[in-house]
């Protein structure tokens, strides 16, 4: 029987590329967006691909639309196997520069839509005993940067919940699983249509990586879901260690790099249309497709993500190395001693 996936943020970057890659499963795929024209061009690519499609048009925001959309899913497809939390907003600003409403509109969508998503997920999924939930996260859940206050508040809180959540699972010995993919820098649309008022045009910070590279761990993780949560890309690796070696050396490291690294030579045009309060691909906007404008400097492979998957396998390949090498200086002292 195929699976029935719920996806908020389906509309673009990470959350259409894991749309593609569910459908080419033959899956049954619920997109959830606000913006109507993004949802129905990410329908038909996953008519396309092999699977089926139901767009529900949802700001993650309000709890009343998120039940509705788990309830059409069901009525459509009947039940949920897996929910993919992925919907954000964001503001790129200095603090002092973030109205209280801004500020107040990123926690609702990027921590409370992860909150209302995962309730109605909960809902029909605890009855029954059975799915999963994955929390697209990032490392900047780990590691917050300058610029980007609302949104890093809002991931540190998501992986707060999720741990909390985890734990009343765990003691209710409910088979419904939950696990958390912390992401890299993704070239996604967001830094077209973010809210952003930096002199220079906001970009991610390099290493960049395709969303595929983001769905495939995200698919992965729905497959695998007891593992409590996946770092993606060397660069995620890096951060999660360098804040827990050398958390003031990195407080001072971004502080001097953290503003120019996050924005391109190319000055911001003013008044600069943003999706914080309405979609730009709405009714009569423009579909902005999985890719944002970085595809010359992202990178559609992960080595070290790849390696992740596999633990047991990497850790049994480290453990004969150093039993090589402890059996190759043995040797060596033996013949030392010999002679």
């Amino acid at each position: 029987m195929p699976r029935t996936i719920v996806i908020t943020g389906a509309s673009a970057g990470i959350g259409r590329a894991t749309a593609h890659l569910f459908a080419e499963r033959g899956a049954n795929v619920v997109l959830l967006a606000r913006g109507t024209a993004g949802l129905d061009a990410a329908a038909a690519e996953v008519e396309a691909l092999g699977g089926r499609a139901l767009t529900v048009p949802t700001d993650v925001a309000d709890h009343a639309q998120v039940e509705a959309a788990a309830q059409a899913a069901e009525e459509a497809f009947g039940p949920i196997d897996v929910w993919v939390n992925n919907g954000f907003v964001s503001v790129f600003a200095p603090f002092t520069e973030i109205e209280p409403d801004e500020y107040r509109r990123v926690t609702e969508v990027t921590y409370l839509g992860f909150v209302n998503g995962t309730r109605a997920a909960l809902h029909r999924m605890l009855p029954r005993d059975r799915g999963t939930i994955v929390q697209v996260g990032s490392a900047l859940g780990e590691r917050s940067v300058p610029l980007q206050s609302a949104y890093c508040g809002a991931k540190h809180a998501i992986n707060g919940f999720t741990s909390s959540l985890r734990t009343e699972l765990l003691h209710q010995g409910s088979s419904v699983s939950i696990t958390l993919v912390k992401m890299p820098a993704v070239n996604t649309p967001q830094f077209a249509w973010v809210l952003s008022r930096l002199p220079r045009h906001p970009q991610p910070v390099a290493p960049i990586y395709q969303p595929e590279v983001a769905a495939r761990a995200i698919v992965h993780a729905a497959d695998h879901p007891r593992r409590k949560q996946y770092a993606i890309g060397a660069s995620t690796i890096a951060t999660v260690l360098a804040n827990k070696l050398a958390p003031a050396l990195l407080d001072r490291y971004l502080a001097r790099t953290g503003f120019d690294s996050q924005q391109t030579d190319e000055p911001a045009p003013a008044n600069r249309p943003n999706n914080l309060w309405e979609p730009l691909d709405g009714k009569e906007g423009h579909d902005h497709g999985a890719h944002g404008t970085f595809d010359d400097h992202a990178t559609a492979r992960s080595p070290a993500t790849a390696l992740a998957r596999h633990p047991a396998p990497v850790a049994a390949a480290l453990l004969g190395v150093g039993l090589g090498a402890a059996a190759s200086t043995r040797a060596a002292l033996r013949r030392r001693k010999g002679c």
